[in-house]
């Protein structure tokens, strides 16, 4: 089960797996894009939102992993900072289970900035973070026949993990949280969103925390 875990695939998986959670999250924004829709009447308009939220989850998906990108090409401790990150994301989880704040800032950006709003977000609970322990897993050591890859070929690799991560884990959001916002928005009604808004902290928290715990496996493996 570990072996499956830390391979290529399960690390995969676990984008794909965590870009539907941060979708399907009602506090990643798709309540918000069914709202703009509402309130204009009109489909584009959902959908143009969901394209704001999709574009700044994405920013900051790009800016918390390229620091690790750049480190885990030119550090020797490979290791310590594959359990380093782990043991920040299992940090933060446990911050956000015992505090359960909201940061009062992110209810000042205007409604129709949610590109803005889905970047802040995605940064102060933690979602980016979420990513860097699976990122650094799949970023591995390879060697070639002549000794280790050099420094700027571990750049270009890691350059386009890194871009391949962000992209199919934002476009697992983007299907998750555009087709439970769609479905709202056509059928279900405010009367389902009412209803299904219910607390996720205390899980959105344990994921944190789940994560770390992997990230720290794949530690292990390096």
């Amino acid at each position: 089960m570990a072996d499956l875990v830390t391979s290529t695939a399960g690390l995969w998986f676990a984008v794909v797996l965590s870009g539907l959670y941060h979708g399907l999250n009602p506090g990643m924004g798709w309540p918000l894009a069914v709202s703009q829709a509402l309130m204009e009447s009109k489909p584009a308009a959902l959908f143009r939102s969901l394209a704001a939220l999709a574009v700044g989850h994405f920013a900051a998906m790009v800016l918390i992993l390229l620091p690790f990108s750049a480190l885990s090409s030119i550090l020797t401790y490979e290791r310590e900072l594959r359990l380093g990150a782990g043991l920040l994301v299992i940090a933060l989880g446990l911050y956000l289970l015992i505090t359960r704040r909201h940061p009062r800032f992110l209810s000042r950006v205007p409604p129709h900035r949610l590109a803005l709003w889905s970047f802040l977000v995605a940064i102060v609970h933690g979602a980016a973070l979420m990513l860097v322990p699976i990122y650094l897993g799949l970023c591995g050591p390879e060697e070639l026949e002549g000794g280790h890859l050099a420094v700027s070929e571990l750049l270009l690799r890691n350059g386009g993990i890194l871009i391949g991560v962000t992209v199919v884990h934002t476009g697992a959001m983007l299907i998750a949280g555009g087709g439970v916002a769609y479905a709202v928005y056509r059928w279900l009604g405010l009367k389902f969103l009412r209803q299904s808004w219910f607390d996720l902290e205390a899980i959105w928290a344990l994921s944190l925390i789940l994560v770390g715990v992997l990230g720290l496996a794949t530690a292990g493996h390096a």
